[in-house]
């Protein structure tokens, strides 16, 4: 009777235990590997589909919030436990961190057309949209005004040329004069007034906020880029190579499974990115046969700091070792190391 009384309250407490263990989000996140998505359907160069045998594709880390049960999974292979700050930075919301990935993502596609036509031969313009906010100090005027993800398109119905224009004239405004900031966020214009602050590093006047130019790349030939939700910076290598084979109408996969990562720079410098050995794991899950690893050169000071630290390259070689896979990593510095790989 007793043993039949305490199943009577242990089993529910378990029950309880298990549902809380679950279902209660705690201030943590859990990366892992995730997809790697073919690019010929996400991206369409002057109206014509991708049909060539083979696919390009971009990969991606998983990030999902965790529960006290699922925490655990930090301890799997190829899964990482990382906390709120360490996945935000300095951005509070999740809304401000999916505006930052969303405009990172946008720039990536920016600089993956600009660099492929420049390569291509074929002629584009850049068009200065405004000031994009990257961050808004603590202490700044516009904290509750303005967020990461905004353009700012005009400050007292101004507009400016460059990011430099825009700092400059805000640099020969009074500490505490009141200015006017018309902004867009998610296509809606908006207007904006507050005082402008002191700023530490030079004692002039300014925002309080961190910026860079938002722009978009005109070109005569059409090219339509469909990101589908995904975010950040690091598929701006693989946009490229998927806008320049359009664009030459080259068939450089010649029937071949490629995946890879790295940021593109406008000269065609390719960058580090994080979670690259998750991104190894998604891309030989998905059956790619070669994966395009940046190169990276680790700065000495950096190096004697973390004497651990790794090349991107060395990263992802030491990854398709852990899983025994037959993909190909191959290093690569700037989008040329990549078409000169290719057209082997």
């Amino acid at each position: 009777m007793k043993q039949k009384k305490r199943l009577n309250w242990v089993l529910p407490l378990i029950l309880v235990v298990l549902v809380l263990g679950v279902a209660v989000p705690i201030p943590y996140y859990i990366e892992s590997p995730g997809d790697a998505v073919s690019l010929s359907k996400m991206v369409t160069v002057n109206h014509q589909e991708d049909k060539e045998k083979g696919r390009f594709m971009l990969t991606t880390v998983a990030i999902r919030r965790a529960t006290p049960l699922l925490y655990f999974m930090r301890f799997l292979p190829f899964h990482e436990g990382v906390t709120k700050a360490e996945l935000y930075g300095e951005v509070e919301s999740n809304q401000e961190f999916n505006n930052l990935q969303q405009y990172y993502m946008t720039s990536s596609v920016n600089s993956a057309i600009e660099l492929a036509f420049k390569t291509a031969g074929e002629s584009y313009q850049t068009e200065y949209n405004g000031v994009y906010v990257m961050s808004i100090t603590k202490n700044s005027k516009f904290k509750e005004l303005l967020q990461p993800g905004d353009t700012i398109v005009s400050l007292n119905d101004q507009k400016f040329k460059s990011s430099k224009e825009f700092i400059d004239y805000v640099k020969k405004q009074k500490i505490g004069e009141t200015i006017q900031v018309k902004f867009k966020r998610q296509g809606v214009e908006k207007t904006v007034k507050a005082p402008l602050i002191e700023m530490e590093a030079d004692k002039k006047a300014g925002l309080g906020i961190s910026l860079v130019d938002d722009t978009t790349i005109k070109t005569a030939i059409p090219v339509d880029v469909n990101t589908d939700k995904i975010g950040g910076p690091s598929a701006g290598m693989m946009f490229t190579l998927e806008i320049y084979s359009q664009l030459k109408q080259q068939d450089l996969r010649r029937g071949r499974e490629i995946a890879g990562t790295g940021t593109i720079a406008p000269d065609g410098t390719v960058g580090r990115i994080g979670g690259i050995d998750k991104k190894v794991v998604a891309a030989s899950k998905e059956g790619a046969t070669i994966f395009f690893a940046p190169n990276d050169e680790i700065d000495p000071a950096i190096k004697k700091k973390y004497p651990e630290i790794k090349t991107n390259y060395e990263e992802a070689k030491l990854a398709a070792e852990k899983i025994n896979t037959k993909m190909k990593i191959v290093p690569i510095k700037t989008f040329q190391d990549a078409i000169t790989y290719l057209e082997k």
